[in-house]
C-alpha cells in the first residue's frame, strides 16, 4: 500500500496549498460545526477556500453520484464551484468494507482521493479535509483518517467532546496513531462543553494539554439547540410520511412523550416543545393534544409535534381537527417502541436550511476558537 501511494505521489504530485485536516476522538463531537466556523471565519484571512471530505460514510444521491452529505453541505452554504464529486470522492456504502476484503473494489482509491484533492486545491489558498471519526476509522480498508492526513501531507485538528480527564485520554490516545503516521497534530478544539462547566473545564483542560505539548486552539460551549431534532428531520431520516401541517416540520422538539399512559396521566406531563409518540388509534390522546394545543384544556401547551405509530391512522373527524391545528402529524409502521427508540437514537446533522443553525455554529467557532493560533500552526 505504501509504495503505491508514493507512485501515485510522483505521478500527481500534491500542490503546496496550506490545508488543514480535521478530525476528532469519536463520532458526532462536531467536526462539521468547526468546519464551517473554519471556512467562514478564515475567509477574511484566506480569499480563495476549498472542501473535501475524501472518505464519506452518510451519503446522498447528487446528478447521480454518492456524495457525503456534508460536502453537500459545504457546497450549498459557501456556493463552492467545483465538482461535489471531487468534493466527496469516496462513498463507503452498505457492504464496503466486505467487497473490499473479498478484492472487489478498485485498488486506485488513494489515487482518486489524491486527484479530488488536486482539484479542489487548485488556485486555492487554503482547502479544509474534513475526516470521518477518530483517527483510526477507515484501517480495515487503509484510508484511515491518519492514512488519508499522511497521503494528502496535512496536518490535524483533533476535535474532542467537552471534559478534562477522559477526552484528554482519547486525545493522547488519538495523536498516537497520527505520530505513527508520521502526520502532525496543529492542535486540539475541544467542543460541546456544558455551560456550568466550561470555566473550569477551559481551565483544566488548557493546562493538562500544556503539560503534554498539546495546543489547544479553542474551548467551545454545548449549544443545545444544534442538537435538538426538527420534525423534518425525523421525517428525512426514519422515513417517515407526513399526514398534515407539513409547512409546520421545521419545528424543534425539547422533550418526548410516549402516549401509552391515561388521558389524565398524559395531561400532566405534557409541556411546551413536546413531541407526542403514540398509535393512531388512540383518539383520546390525540383529542388532549388539540385541546391542549388551542388552549381550551387548561394552560395551553405549544405541541412540537405528533408521531402516530403501527400504521394506524385516526378517524376521519380526527384527522380533520388535526389539519385545522399546526400540529405537524407523521405516521409510520413501526411500532410506538422501536419509534421511540429511533427518535431517542437519531444524530442530528446541520442541513443547508437551517439558517439559524448554520450562522450558531459559524458565530460559535469564531468567538470560541484562535483563528490566528490556526493559521500560525498551520505551517
Amino acid at each position: 500500500m505504501h509504495s503505491y501511494i508514493e507512485t501515485w505521489e510522483k505521478i500527481l504530485g500534491i500542490k503546496r496549498t496550506r490545508r488543514i485536516f480535521i478530525a476528532a476522538t469519536r463520532q458526532n463531537v462536531g467536526k462539521t460545526t468547526v468546519s464551517l466556523g473554519l471556512i467562514a471565519t478564515l475567509a477574511s484571512r484566506f480569499k480563495k477556500i476549498g472542501f473535501i471530505k475524501p472518505v464519506g460514510q452518510r451519503y446522498l444521491i447528487e446528478n447521480g453520484h454518492k456524495v457525503d452529505e456534508d460536502s453537500v453541505l459545504m457546497e450549498r452554504i459557501f456556493k463552492f464551484r467545483f465538482s461535489l464529486s471531487d468534493m466527496s470522492p469516496v462513498a463507503v456504502e452498505r457492504g464496503y468494507t466486505e467487497r473490499f476484503l473479498d478484492g472487489k473494489v478498485p485498488l486506485e482509491t488513494a489515487g482518486r482521493i489524491k486527484e479530488a484533492f488536486n482539484h479542489v486545491a487548485e488556485d486555492k489558498d487554503l482547502v479544509i479535509i474534513e475526516g470521518t471519526g477518530h483517527a483510526g476509522v477507515g484501517s480495515v480498508f487503509d484510508l484511515s483518517n491518519a492514512a488519508v492526513a499522511k497521503l494528502l501531507k496535512s496536518k490535524v485538528i483533533l476535535v474532542s467532546p467537552g471534559g478534562i480527564g477522559n477526552p484528554i485520554d482519547e486525545i493522547m490516545l488519538n495523536k498516537a496513531v497520527f505520530d505513527k503516521k508520521g502526520v502532525k497534530l496543529a492542535g486540539v478544539i475541544v467542543n460541546k462543553v456544558l455551560p456550568r462547566k466550561y470555566d473550569k473545564i477551559n481551565r483544566y483542560v488548557r493546562k493538562g494539554l500544556d503539560r503534554l505539548g498539546i495546543p489547544v486552539l479553542g474551548v467551545v460551549p454545548y449549544v443545545e439547540v444544534l442538537d435538538i431534532p426538527t420534525m423534518r428531520d425525523f421525517r428525512e431520516e426514519l422515513d417517515m410520511h407526513v399526514l398534515c401541517g407539513e409547512e409546520f416540520l421545521g419545528r424543534q422538539m425539547r422533550k418526548v412523550l410516549v402516549g401509552d399512559m391515561q388521558v389524565k396521566e398524559a395531561a400532566q406531563y405534557l409541556e411546551d416543545g413536546c413531541l407526542v409518540i403514540t398509535p393512531g388509534n388512540r383518539k383520546d390522546l390525540i383529542n388532549l393534544l388539540i385541546k391542549v394545543h388551542i388552549g381550551s384544556f387548561r394552560t395551553p401547551k405549544r405541541i412540537a409535534g405528533l408521531i402516530l405509530s403501527g400504521g394506524l391512522m385516526p378517524k376521519r373527524r380526527i384527522y380533520n381537527a388535526l389539519k385545522r391545528t399546526d400540529i405537524p402529524t407523521l405516521t409510520t409502521r413501526f411500532n410506538t417502541y422501536d419509534v421511540a427508540s429511533r427518535v431517542h437514537g437519531l444524530t442530528v446533522k446541520i442541513k443547508s436550511r437551517d439558517k439559524n443553525k448554520v450562522k450558531l455554529a459559524i458565530d460559535m467557532v469564531g468567538r470560541y476558537v484562535d483563528m490566528g493560533r490556526v493559521v500560525r500552526n498551520l505551517g
